[in-house]
């Protein structure tokens, strides 16, 4: 199967540098619709979808492949490969962004830099470590999932999308959710939010930009100050915004983070 048809992407722009857009769960590449506007007259726009996401080939989703985060970050570096040569800029929401965390460690000279964009290398509380959720927090998360994925979808999305002044967001995230084939979500549910990879943090040697919002309870801003201390190059940004997808809700105010950071790069 071809990697193109599998991940369903779309190369755009123009431009030497490719950017690679990763989206988060239950999402797919329409989600950075107001981001990529402003990449595409000087870079080389890649989007794609993760393999049981939006139009992907859903055949291809291997429950023992993609029971870990690296079966997806193995995708990450073929598509890189398929679309240029060269080192390119990551940009990946949420779980996406551990993803290409996993992924710049496998492979550090297919990245020029990574934009981490509400990212949370685990979730889970742990001594001093404030991950927003206790262990008992994340199972009946994933419980509930398994039980009423709809039901979980139709109460959470909106909640995950903040916004509250822009409503239509949330019953987009919501009807995003609800397209994604119930027995994957619940699979993929489980990999993101039970993962721990906070040992991948120090072992990433590509330049980081920690993007996240003021107010998240999906990663709250200590989350990002831990990988702030704890990746050798990074840079923490905290956008003023509530809810956990600030490339739709605060586009403006995320896509001048990411400029500026790439100032030094191009």
């Amino acid at each position: 199967m071809s990697v193109f048809t599998r991940n369903n992407i779309k190369v755009s722009g123009h431009g030497p540098t490719a950017i690679v857009f990763a989206h988060g769960f239950g999402c797919d590449q329409n989600m950075w619709r107001y981001l990529t506007p402003a990449f595409q007259d000087r870079f080389t726009l890649v989007l794609f979808d993760l393999v049981g996401s939006g139009k992907s080939d859903l055949s291809a989703y291997d429950f023992e492949k993609y029971a870990s985060l690296d079966g997806f970050a193995a995708d990450l570096i073929e598509i890189i490969d398929a679309v240029t040569d060269k080192p390119v800029i990551f940009v990946g929401h949420s779980v996406s962004a551990t993803i290409g965390l996993i992924a710049s460690v496998e492979a550090p000279d297919k990245f020029l830099c990574q934009i981490m964009i509400g990212p949370s290398p685990c979730y889970i509380n742990d001594g001093d470590y404030v991950g927003g959720f206790t262990r008992a927090d994340v199972e009946e998360l994933c419980d509930t999932i398994d039980s009423n994925y709809l039901g979980w979808s139709s109460t959470m999305a909106p909640a995950i999308m903040g916004a509250p002044e822009q409503p239509e967001l949330g019953v987009e995230l919501t009807n995003s959710f609800c397209r994604t084939d119930p027995e994957i979500a619940k699979h993929f549910a489980r990999v993101t939010f039970l993962s721990d990879h906070r040992d991948a943090l120090p072992n990433s040697k590509t330049p980081a930009l920690i993007l996240q919002c003021s107010d998240d309870f999906i990663a709250p801003c200590s989350v990002g100050e831990y990988m702030h201390k704890t990746m050798p190059d990074a840079e923490l940004c905290i956008i003023e915004n509530v809810g956990h997808c600030p490339h739709l809700s605060s586009p403006d105010a995320s896509t001048l983070a990411i400029e500026n950071y790439l100032l030094k790069y191009c």
